[in-house]
């Protein structure tokens, strides 16, 4: 018989508390990793599967709420694997439903952990402000060429940061943006300096990414992101505060602009990338014709073309998230998309103007979610590591709701 003195009982509780601090550590190491993806896969997929593994071996519980996401991100890619079949050439198509796959797993981890700690929101989202200014910072002296090889941290002449591309660096700066910029409506006067500062590096990485799409999204999320709190504060002062520093802050980016735009470089390559339409967009072939002949063709193959075939064809991508979830994964994997997407969206309607400790975190992912929704009609979204890290948030913010509901039923 194994007798338990009263100071291991006094060890169990420290040593769990060291596992917990141990796992939320690596947790905010694993999102600031999601800052630096040069190459696929990146070190972000490395810590991710191991802890992920380590996580769920050591007993992390999926709810019935988690596992709702779960089964829709798997019947997705499952609509990928399909796909393959119809592929003459599989080279390539492995790896990508591996890296599709793993983000999958990545959202309900996330989503996971969240329901275990809320705690850990904030730690996911400080991580992710730590990176996005590292990275923005990166991309920013690479479009200056302030030091030897900084060229690299740029494209096209375009800020890309430690990122593959200017189009996924850009996009992936606007919600540590929307979070300083909730911080800067809801916070003391006396963190307003250093809160405008990390505003302002990260929008001027944005604006150096050239990304017409990173340009929409930050423009409706902070837009958006004001309207919902405007709605959410019952108090007539408080909305005058928050409407008086939205005002305050728009003048001050609007006149960082207008100084950037006195650089000539910074101001032709401008006046060029603000055209709604590009000429690669309306011409022949262009962008928005092989949507068309996309989603028509797409309608005759109902396991879809797998990936990248589409490129293969047509010498370019889909550059449409909808038209993707069609020629990669099928049928199946384009009506699952749909009904992930619009129910994310419209549980978080539902629930967005309640108040709860985690609400500041499901209003800053639900914009988000709405913003990527919109521009997935001109850009592809899909292996975006922080798109899945923000479904993660939004349907780990589900669990806890319900969670809570549940408990307030239990009592009455």
């Amino acid at each position: 018989m194994t007798v338990t003195t009263t100071q291991d009982r006094a060890q169990r509780p420290s040593t769990t508390a060291l596992f917990r601090l141990l796992g939320s550590a690596l947790i905010a190491f694993g999102v600031f990793l999601s800052g630096f993806v040069i190459s696929e896969p990146a070190p972000y997929e490395l810590i991710m599967v191991i802890q992920i593994a380590i996580w769920f071996l050591l007993g992390l519980r999926i709810s019935r709420t988690v596992c709702a996401i779960l089964v829709l991100l798997l019947v997705f890619n499952i609509g990928g694997l399909f796909s393959m079949t119809v592929m003459a050439d599989m080279s390539g198509a492995p790896m990508y439903f591996a890296v599709s796959t793993f983000l999958a797993l990545s959202s309900v981890f996330y989503a996971a952990i969240i329901e275990d700690d809320p705690k850990r929101l904030d730690l996911i989202f400080k991580a992710w402000i730590v990176a996005a200014l590292i990275t923005a910072m990166l991309g920013i002296l690479g479009y200056l060429n302030a030091f030897p090889g900084a060229h690299v941290f740029t494209r096209y002449d375009r800020a890309m940061g430690a990122f593959q591309d200017p189009n996924v660096f850009g996009p992936y700066l606007v919600a540590p943006i929307l979070y300083l910029l909730y911080r800067l409506l809801t916070g003391r006067i006396m963190t307003a300096p250093l809160l405008i500062g990390g505003i302002l590096v990260l929008v001027l990485g944005v604006f150096l990414s050239f990304s017409r799409a990173a340009w929409g999204l930050l423009l409706f999320g902070g837009i958006a992101l004001v309207i919902v709190m405007l709605l959410k504060e019952r108090t007539t002062a408080f909305r005058l505060k928050i409407l008086t520093i939205s005002i305050v802050a728009g003048l001050i980016l609007v006149l960082a602009l207008a100084i950037a735009l006195q650089v000539p470089q910074i101001s032709d390559l401008f006046m060029n990338r603000a055209k709604l339409v590009q000429e690669y967009d309306g011409a022949r072939l262009g962008r928005f014709e092989r949507h068309k002949i996309g989603f028509l063709m797409a309608l005759e193959r109902p396991l879809g073309m797998g990936p990248m075939a589409f490129g293969k064809i047509f010498g370019e991508d889909e550059h449409n998230i909808w038209l993707k979830s069609l020629t990669t994964y099928g049928w199946l994997g384009a009506v699952t998309y749909q009904i992930m997407i619009w129910s994310t969206i419209c549980l978080g309607l539902r629930y967005l103007l309640r108040e709860r400790p985690w609400q500041p975190y499901l209003m800053i992912a639900w914009v988000m979610i709405v913003g990527h929704a919109l521009i997935g009609n001109v850009i592809d979204t899909d292996h975006w590591r922080h798109f899945y890290l923000l479904l993660g948030v939004m349907w780990g913010c589900f669990a806890l709701e319900h969670r809570h509901m549940r408990r307030q039923r239990s009592r009455t």
